[in-house]
């Protein structure tokens, strides 16, 4: 394994990302969505870094069966999710190939929230199959399979600090 992304490196950037959603949403009292199970790190830091109060709620999505290629069919649990009416912000892990968070977003919109952005810690640009917009990002990264604060390869490696590539011989 190699470390991509340091927990200092991401500590930064999720005090940056909390800065400009507390400054966006000041006296709004955004609901924020995280997609889970990825998520679960990243919002957690991320809602201790707002200071703006705020709500939060969780949908369960994939394109990922078990090991790390994508099935591209969007599975979605949206749970009870309603954001009628209020400011939303989805809150990713990863964007990989876009088909997930284009599901989402557009069945949230359905919902018909005052409005609805999004927030990604890692984004994979070269690996789009759907046009995504990504109003508060992170990271920019290869398209390598990547292990670590919240992602996992078969339910391992959620707990490293960090944000590491797989290689082969880590399995």
């Amino acid at each position: 394994m190699k470390i991509l992304l340091t927990e200092q490196q991401i500590a930064e950037k999720v005090r940056h990302l909390g800065a400009q959603l507390s400054d966006d949403y000041g006296g709004k009292n955004p609901v924020l969505i995280g997609c889970l199970k990825g998520c679960v790190v990243f919002l957690a830091d991320l809602m201790r870094v707002i200071t703006v109060p705020h709500a939060i709620d969780f949908v369960r999505t994939s394109t990922y069966g078990k090991g790390q290629v994508s099935s591209g069919a969007v599975r979605a649990d949206l749970f009870d999710v309603d954001i009628r009416g209020r400011h939303a912000v989805v809150v990713e892990d990863i964007v990989d190939t876009g088909l997930t968070l284009g599901y989402l977003t557009e069945a949230l919109t359905k919902q018909e929230p005052l409005s609805l952005k999004v927030c990604a810690l890692l984004v994979k640009p070269g690996a789009y199959r759907a046009p995504v917009t990504i109003d508060y990002k992170g990271f920019d990264i290869p398209d390598d399979f990547v292990v670590g604060y919240g992602l996992d390869w078969g339910e391992r490696y959620r707990h490293l600090p960090y944000v590491a590539v797989v290689d082969e011989q880590d399995d």
